[in-house]
């Protein structure tokens, strides 16, 4: 556990980033060697299904995970004031609504992948490998819900390591799994999808054992777990919100992803490859973003809005330094990478162009992705909500359908940075406007 409310906050929050980053790297790696060994040893054609089916996981499970990160926000501000009874009540009543949750998404999921895909206009020779990738993939939901809410929670206290080396090792399962399951049984994308949700559940079981064996306050009874009424409204309070705009921004792909699937195969290939290494880029923006609402959420329960302010000022300066690097390198040597998914040449191509366009205007997504994660730590959940669906649904899909018209799917591409700074605009103001201060859980005065 650690207290974010005193102490320098450059070193606070980098080092509660890294753990979280190298954390995200291995989640990361579930979806990334799935990609690469389904595009180098099935095809291009199963590549793209795996690649469309990803915006309707996310699409699916948004609303619920925008929750959890809500929960986690109360749990943060209750931390900041040592009301440890209350974060472990919190603790319970988010497991028990994310365990239900996650059983009703499964049965949505398994019954109507098929008929969403549809929706998007996924080619019809894809949606055979499309739907087998999905119900496997949600039949493991109980086990992505569990893990992500365990973290998620500890993240609240302060605790970014230990969630890092169960997925370390659940990781390294995942890759043996790939391998045994498509090189060696030839189950093709539907071994892909059952490598992923045995590797989770593995996280996961690892994680309440582990949590439980601690000598500390918070425990996880995941048999009879606790329901506080209260606490689940202010959970939804706080969640719903941050659920609304992880929905918004997933209908929001699965739309581009319809815009997408209009360009043909090799183009929905290109672009599931890309949003594979996008990874490399978003995972350390997500991950001190993650970091900085933890921080946030602290100190705006213990009232201490200055050093939210020198904390945000630092976050943005080591999120953007990193990401600069990042993008340089995908830049030098995109072609490359792109190769060790597929040596499709067309595939390639495409691939590399969005590659470039996307990260060469990154730093905007950065900075966006910042100051949204310090406005929901402090409990300023609503706004960055109705920013995130004025910057899609309003600017970046119709600049997306627009710009297609006239230059193909790489309008598509620069839609992106349309939206990104339409969204960071927003935020700016709503920043310096000073609004903020008053949403916190726990009221204080600086």
């Amino acid at each position: 556990m650690k207290d974010f409310t005193t102490g320098n906050e450059w070193k606070q929050i980098i080092n509660f980033a890294l753990p979280m980053m190298l954390g995200n790297l291995f989640m990361q790696l579930y979806q990334f060697v799935d990609t690469l060994i389904v595009g180098r040893f099935i095809g291009k054609e199963a590549l793209a299904a795996v690649g469309a089916s990803a915006p309707v996981v996310f699409m699916t499970i948004a609303l619920v995970m925008g929750i959890g990160i809500g929960g986690s926000i109360v749990i943060a501000q209750y931390f900041g004031v040592k009301k440890y009874d209350k974060v472990q009540l919190t603790a319970d009543t988010l497991l028990v609504f994310l365990g239900v949750a996650s059983v009703l998404i499964t049965i949505v999921g398994i019954a109507f992948g098929r008929e969403i895909l549809k929706l998007i206009d996924l080619p019809e020779e894809l949606l055979p490998l499309g739907t087998d990738y999905l119900q496997i993939y949600f039949a493991g939901t109980i086990f992505l819900f569990g893990f992500n809410s365990i973290s998620a929670i500890l993240r609240g206290v302060g605790d970014a390591k230990t969630p890092l080396y169960f997925l370390v090792i659940s990781s390294l399962l995942n890759v043996v799994l790939d391998l045994l399951f498509i090189l060696g049984f030839k189950w093709g994308v539907q071994g892909a999808a059952a490598a992923t949700a045995l590797a989770q559940g593995m996280a996961f079981i690892m994680a309440v054992i582990y949590v439980n064996r601690q000598n500390t306050f918070l425990k996880f009874n995941i048999l009879t777990p606790r329901f506080d009424r209260e606490i689940f409204v202010l959970c939804l309070k706080m969640g719903l919100p941050s659920g609304f705009q992880q929905t918004f921004v997933a209908v929001g792909m699965v739309a581009l992803m319809g815009v997408v699937n209009s360009f043909g195969t090799d183009v929905i290939a290109a672009y599931g490859v890309f949003n594979r290494i996008d990874t490399l880029v978003a995972m350390p923006v997500m991950s001190f973003s993650a970091a900085l609402t933890s921080f946030v959420g602290q100190n705006a329960g213990a009232g201490k809005y200055r050093r939210i302010h020198r904390g945000l000022w630092a976050t943005l300066v080591m999120s953007g330094g990193l990401c600069l690097v990042l993008n340089a390198v995908l830049i030098a040597f995109g072609h490359h990478i792109l190769e060790w998914f597929t040596t499709d040449s067309k595939v390639i191509e495409v691939g590399y162009e969005c590659l470039v366009v996307v990260n060469s205007t990154y730093i905007i997504f950065n900075a966006m992705f910042m100051m949204n994660g310090m406005l929901r730590g402090a409990g300023a959940t609503v706004f960055p909500m109705l920013n995130t669906l004025f910057s899609l649904w309003l600017c970046r899909i119709p600049a997306a359908i627009l710009l297609s018209k006239f230059f193909g799917e790489t309008g598509i591409w620069w839609s992106m940075p349309v939206g990104w700074s339409v969204g960071l605009c927003g935020a700016l103001i709503y920043y310096y406007s000073g609004r903020w201060k008053h949403k916190a859980v726990v009221k204080h005065v600086n």
